[in-house]
């Protein structure tokens, strides 16, 4: 019994297999034939026979797969749609949709939605929508293939998106684009010109008129507000920066980004703590501008204190430090700071005494605020 299903499904594939190679590879020239339905099973066993490829229905609705010129209005069917030409209204195949081109469709299949030429309106499927050229939206659970693209067009997919140019992609790993105004992905993203790129790990661009927002790296020729970790801007700053607090932390951090906005990652020792007496820092930092040598750096980050066996002092920080620039390349700096800081088994909790509110819970964990000062110094890269 299990062989007799194998080998039927088998032919059936094969059936189809022949239906879409027919429909693709016929280039010689067929009369007008209209029908205003094309009922059927597989090809040719249908309402329009052996000549289906020669037709434009307004609805067909074929049991495992269909075969037409183009499609006016509605066509179903339970495994593929082949359409030789263009499409318009809706096409929905349980596996999947093999157009020439499509106007103002809806085209959704449960695997995917391959269209040789131009891809106008929506197109929706399990797995993969392919297009020469697009101009709507593709939603996939797995991929979006546009060789070109519009600028109003929109890709969303689970985890590849590639095209052209594009208003808006979001993807669950990549976008690829030429040129998109907004990219969200859940780790790289990459394109030429972009205005918002957000990324879990990384931004690659040339020209970005908004911001990059990524875990930890992003990449430009020319970009303003990045906001990560590192911030590698071909016209931006790169500083090397060693720095004190009332704590006796000492950090040195690689500052990174734009003309205004900057990324912050160092390391560091504490010299009064016996226990917690290595550091880390992250953070992002603001340029604000105020005379051609002078200006105030603003700055929020993250410190953690460890012996790298345990991670129980954290403290997060707000500074402002007026900076002057001697020259060209060395910066001095020095301001207030505001800290919070949590605690657990006491972890470098006495580092500092004049904290002006102060809370205690359960398994020894602390917390508190107070405010302190940063002063140091960093040379431009």
């Amino acid at each position: 019994m299990r062989t007799t299903i194998k080998l039927i499904i088998l032919s059936l594939f094969v059936i189809l297999s022949g239906t879409i190679a027919q429909a693709q590879d016929s280039t010689q020239k067929v009369p007008n034939l209209t029908s205003v339905a094309h009922i059927g099973f597989v090809y040719p066993v249908s309402s329009n026979g052996r000549k289906a490829g020669e037709y434009t229905n307004a609805f067909s609705l074929h049991i495992l797969a269909g075969l037409s010129k183009a499609e006016t209005g509605t066509s179903i069917a339970g495994i593929s749609n082949v359409v030789r030409k263009n499409a318009r209204g809706a096409q929905v195949a349980g596996i999947s949709n093999h157009l020439g081109s499509t106007t103002g469709s809806a085209t959704i299949a449960g695997i995917a939605n391959i269209v040789k030429g131009r891809a106008e309106g929506v197109m929706i499927a399990g797995v993969l929508n392919k297009s020469a050229s697009l101009k709507g939206a593709q939603v996939a659970g797995f991929a979006n293939l546009a060789d070109n693209s519009t600028s109003e067009s929109v890709q969303v997919a689970g985890f590849l998106n590639k095209s052209d140019s594009v208003n808006s992609s979001l993807a669950g790993f990549i976008n690829m684009d030429k040129h998109a105004q907004v990219q969200v992905a859940g780790f790289i993203n990459t394109t030429g010109n972009a205005h918002t790129q957000v990324a879990g790990f990384m931004n690659i661009a040339k020209k970005v008129k908004g911001v990059q927002v990524a875990g930890f790296l992003n990449i430009a020729d020319s970009s303003d507000y990045p906001i990560g970790l590192i911030n590698l801007v071909k016209g931006g700053e790169k500083q090397l920066s060693i720095s004190i607090d009332e704590s006796s932390t000492t950090i040195l951090s690689f500052k990174s980004g734009g003309r205004t906005l900057y990324g912050i990652i160092g390391v560091g020792y504490n010299f009064k703590d016996k226990n917690s007496k290595y550091a880390l820092q992250g953070g992002v930092g603001a340029h604000l501008p105020l005379l051609s040598h002078f200006r105030i750096n603003l700055e929020v980050t993250s410190t953690s204190l460890t012996d790298f066996k345990r991670w129980e002092y954290h403290r997060a920080s707000f500074g402002a430090y007026p900076a002057y620039r001697f020259g060209r390349k060395i910066e001095v700096f020095a301001g207030p700071t505001f800290n919070h800081v949590y605690t657990k088994n006491g972890a470098a909790q006495d580092l500092v005494s004049h904290y002006f509110w102060t809370r205690e819970k359960g398994n020894n964990k602390f917390q508190g605020t107070y405010i302190g000062g940063t002063l140091g110094v960093q040379v431009k890269l």
